[in-house]
C-alpha cells in the first residue's frame, strides 16, 4: 500500500518496483558472478584453549611411545615443530598442539588412527596420508566413541576427517583442504561420518575436496559449517532424523543431496552457484518427511531437484518461506509429484520458477503464499496477497520438460519469442502447470541474502 492505493503486480506501481527489483537484481548478479573467495584456513580457525594440565611434548619427540606409556586421561601439549607419524590413540588422551604443531604423514596408510573412547585431537596441522583410496588413507580417522577433533588443520591428505562407526564425535572449527584443482572425482572426501550417530559437525571449513558424506548415520547436527568448491557439499543416503543449519554452501556441484532419508530438517542454509549441467542446490531422491525452511537458493542451475519424493506413502515434504533467485530453474520435478508442500517462499529472477519433467504437472502439490516475481495479479482488498491466483503456464517450459534437447536454446531469444507469441495468439494454450490460489505481494528483503 502506497499513498492509499492499492499494490498490484503489473499494474499502476509496477514499473516502480520493477525499478526497485532490478537495481536489487543487478546487486545480487554481482555477487553471484564472482568467485567464492578464498578462505584463510590459517587466521579462520580460533585457538583452542590449552590444557591447564599437561605433559609438554618437544618437537620430534616419538609421540606413539609417549602415549603407548601414558594413562587414561593424560593430556600431551606439543611444541610447535614437527612430529612424524602415523600415531595411534588407543586410550583416553589428549593430544592438544598449536597451529604450528605439524604431525606428518610417513607417506602411506592413515596418519593418525582414533580407537580410544573419550580422546580428543586439538589444535594441531596434520600434513599428509598415504594415498590409497581403497584403503581410505586419510588425516585422521575415528572409530571410537566420544571423540573429540576441535581447531585441527588438514592438508595434503588423500580423506581428510573419517568418523566411522562412532558415536557422540565431536567435530568442530576444523579446516580440511583439499587439493582444490584436478577432477573432482580423484579427490577424497573432505569429511566422512559412516555408520556415525548422536554426533556434532559444527564450524568447519571444507575446501576444494570431493564430498562432505553422511551415510548410514543418524541424529546428527551439521551447523555452521562452509563447503566450497568441491563436488557434494553434503550428500546424505540411508541417513534420518539429522538436522542441517545454518551452513554455507558455495561453488559446488551440488549443495545438499537427500537421497533414501526421512525426517531431516534443512534451515537457515546458503545454497548458491551450484552450476554447470548437473548443478544443484538442492537434490531429493525417494526421500520423505524432509523440513525445508528459511534457506537461500542463489544462481544454482536447479535450486531444487525432486525424484519420487516422497517414497513412502504416509510421509510429507514441506518447503517454507525459502528465496529462490537467479537460477535457472527454481524447482525441477523429475515427474508429476503428491504429498509436497511450497509455502510462503521467494521466486525471483528465476529463467523458470517450476519445470516438471515428462510432461507432467505440479497441480498435486500444494502451493500457497509464495511469492512470484512474474505475477501479473493484483491486490485490490490490500490483504497483502493476490486476489487471482498465480497459475504457471509457459510453452516454452512445456516443450522443454518433453524434449529436453531444446534446452538447447536456453538463454536465447527463440524460447523467449515462442511464450510471447503463445500468450499474444494463444492458438496452442500451454497447460497450466501449477496453481497458487493466493500468491503474496510485497518487495523483495534483498539485505538477507550474501552470497560471496
Amino acid at each position: 500500500m502506497i499513498g492509499g492505493a492499492p499494490r498490484v503486480g503489473r499494474g499502476r506501481n509496477a514499473p516502480g518496483r520493477a525499478r526497485w527489483c532490478a537495481f536489487g537484481l543487478i546487486t545480487l548478479a554481482a555477487c553471484a558472478s564472482q568467485e567464492a573467495p578464498p578462505l584463510s584456513a590459517q587466521a579462520a580457525l580460533p585457538a583452542p584453549l590449552k590444557p591447564s594440565d599437561c605433559v609438554t611434548v618437544a618437537a620430534g619427540s616419538n609421540l606413539q611411545t609417549a602415549v603407548d606409556g601414558a594413562q587414561e586421561g593424560v593430556a600431551f601439549c606439543l611444541e610447535p615443530g614437527s612430529y612424524a607419524g602415523p600415531l595411534t590413540l588407543d586410550k583416553r588422551v589428549e593430544i592438544w598442539g598449536p597451529r604450528e604443531a605439524v604431525i606428518r604423514s610417513a607417506g602411506e596408510g592413515t596418519t593418525i588412527q582414533i580407537e580410544g573412547n573419550g580422546a580428543a585431537l586439538v589444535g594441531l596441522t596434520v600434513d599428509g596420508s598415504g594415498g590409497r583410496f581403497d584403503t581410505l588413507d586419510a588425516a585422521v580417522h575415528v572409530v571410537a566413541d566420544d571423540v573429540r577433533v576441535e581447531g585441527v588443520r588438514v592438508q595434503g591428505a588423500a580423506f581428510g576427517l573419517l568418523i566411522e562407526k562412532a558415536n557422540r564425535a565431536s567435530i568442530l572449527n576444523n579446516v580440511v583442504q583439499g587439493p582444490d584443482d584436478g577432477p573432482l572425482g580423484l579427490r577424497g572426501d573432505g569429511i566422512r561420518l559412516w555408520e556415525t550417530r548422536d554426533s556434532v559437525v559444527r564450524d568447519n571449513q571444507v575446501i576444494g575436496c570431493r564430498d562432505m558424506v553422511v551415510w548410514y548415520s543418524s541424529r546428527n547436527r551439521l551447523v555452521r559449517n562452509t563447503v566450497v568448491r568441491s563436488r557434494y557439499g553434503t550428500h546424505f543416503m540411508y541417513s534420518h532424523d539429522n538436522h542441517v543449519e545454518g551452513n554455507r554452501y558455495i561453488d559446488n556441484v551440488v549443495g545438499i543431496f537427500i537421497m533414501y532419508s526421512r525426517n531431516l530438517a534443512l534451515r537457515d542454509n546458503l545454497l548458491a552457484r551450484s552450476t554447470g549441467p548437473g548443478g544443484m542446490g538442492l537434490g531429493i531422491k525417494e526421500s520423505g518427511n524432509l523440513t525445508v525452511s528459511g534457506n537461500a537458493f542463489i544462481a544454482n542451475t536447479k535450486g531444487v531437484y525432486m525424484d519420487t519424493a516422497p517414497l513412502e506413502p504416509d510421509d510429507f515434504n514441506t518447503f517454507e518461506n525459502n528465496a529462490f533467485f537467479h537460477s535457472e530453474v527454481a524447482v525441477l520435478m523429475h515427474s508429476s509429484e503428491k504429498r509436497n508442500a511450497f509455502r510462503g517462499n521467494q521466486f525471483v529472477s528465476n529463467r523458470s520458477q517450476l519445470q516438471v519433467e515428462g510432461g507432467g504437472d505440479a497441480l498435486a502439490v500444494e502451493w500457497d503464499g509464495n511469492s512470484f516475481d512474474d505475477y501479473p495479479g493484483y491486490d485490490m482488498d490490500r490483504d497483502g496477497f493476490g486476489d487471482i491466483p498465480y497459475e504457471l503456464r509457459r510453452l516454452s517450459s512445456q516443450l522443454e520438460s518433453t524434449y529436453p534437447q531444446l534446452q538447447f536454446f536456453r538463454g536465447a531469444i527463440t524460447l523467449q519469442l515462442l511464450d510471447a507469441i503463445s500468450s499474444l495468439f494463444p492458438m496452442v494454450e500451454p497447460r497450466t502447470t501449477m496453481i497458487d490460489a493466493r500468491p503474496k505481494m510485497g518487495a523483495v528483503d534483498w539485505s538477507r541474502f550474501d552470497a560471496r
